[in-house]
């Protein structure tokens, strides 16, 4: 069965050969995005798998030393550190961190700014997880990936259509275009790449579909409350933070929380974005 995205586009053939562009994952990376789907993932097995590339170890050993966690003591492995911060934690640490650095060195537009797609995708990632957690929605465990790769069509166009995403960014401020600009332009818009990119990576399908609808979460499950709403939620409320692909001078010093609020965030908001905050600053210490 083909993919359902863009077959009938005539852009889309340039959709999958910037796909194709993208840097291959490393062996660890792809194993422990095969992890999302088994459910009996071990806490060994975990462990082995980040132990095989000496730099994330490294980087996940100095992380679970940081202040955020105020261990007491040196942890000093990483079968320790699954263990103390949980096998979630520790995945999402090792996706955020091994693929924020995959795009270091693609050729980009003017207008991009990968520290800023970074940016934005490990906010919305660790916004998206802490909301999950409390809102209870299913598949909760997938809500960190999917806020991390929720804008990876982005970066597809970019690569793919580099006038044109420069055009789009230049017609419509450093908010960025519409998803009706992008299918004016383009015949698509983003969140269609992102979702088949996703499925082309044989992603969970509560996390393609997330991704493919976090523009229209209602889409996404036939009304059911669903992991796109969480992560629409969360790339609604960090649009205000000045967290964008490319650099918003004079972002809102005060978010609206209305698009976390209407997901049932409310009574314990400002403690989840006090969390939110430090994690955030935790995670992009290191990228």
């Amino acid at each position: 069965m083909g993919s359902v995205y863009g077959s009938d586009n005539r852009n889309w053939k340039r959709v999958i050969e910037a796909t194709e562009r993208l840097p291959p994952f490393s062996t660890v990376l792809h194993r422990l995005l095969a992890t999302l789907a088994d459910e009996d993932v071990s806490l060994g097995a975990l462990a082995v798998l980040i132990e095989k590339d000496a730099v994330l170890a490294g980087n996940v050993l100095r992380m679970v030393n940081s202040p955020l966690y105020g261990w007491s003591g040196s942890v000093n492995s990483v079968r320790h550190a699954v263990a103390l911060t949980g096998i979630t934690k520790l995945r999402n640490f090792a996706l955020g961190y091994s693929i924020s650095q995959m795009w270091a060195h693609l050729k980009l537009p003017a207008k991009w700014s990968s520290r800023n797609f970074n940016l934005h995708s490990v906010a919305t990632a660790v916004l998206a997880d802490l909301a999950a957690l409390e809102t209870g929605v299913p598949y909760a465990e997938g809500a960190f990936v999917a806020g991390l790769l929720h804008d990876i069509g982005k970066l597809v166009i970019a690569i793919g259509f580099p006038v044109e995403f420069d055009c789009l960014y230049a017609t419509n401020g450093a908010g960025g275009p519409s998803e009706e600009a992008e299918i004016k332009s383009l015949g698509f818009s983003h969140c269609e790449v992102s979702g088949s990119v996703l499925e082309r990576w044989n992603l969970p399908l509560p996390i393609q579909r997330a991704v493919a609808n976090h523009h229209w979460p209602e889409r996404a499950a036939g009304g059911q409350f669903h992991l796109a709403h969480v992560v629409a939620a969360a790339d609604a409320y960090l649009g205000h933070t000045g967290f964008r692909i490319v650099s918003q001078p004079g972002a809102n010093e005060q978010p609206v929380t209305e698009p976390l609020e209407r997901i049932g965030l409310k009574e314990n908001l400002p403690q989840m974005l006090n969390s939110c905050k430090a994690e955030f600053e935790s995670l992009t210490s290191f990228l």
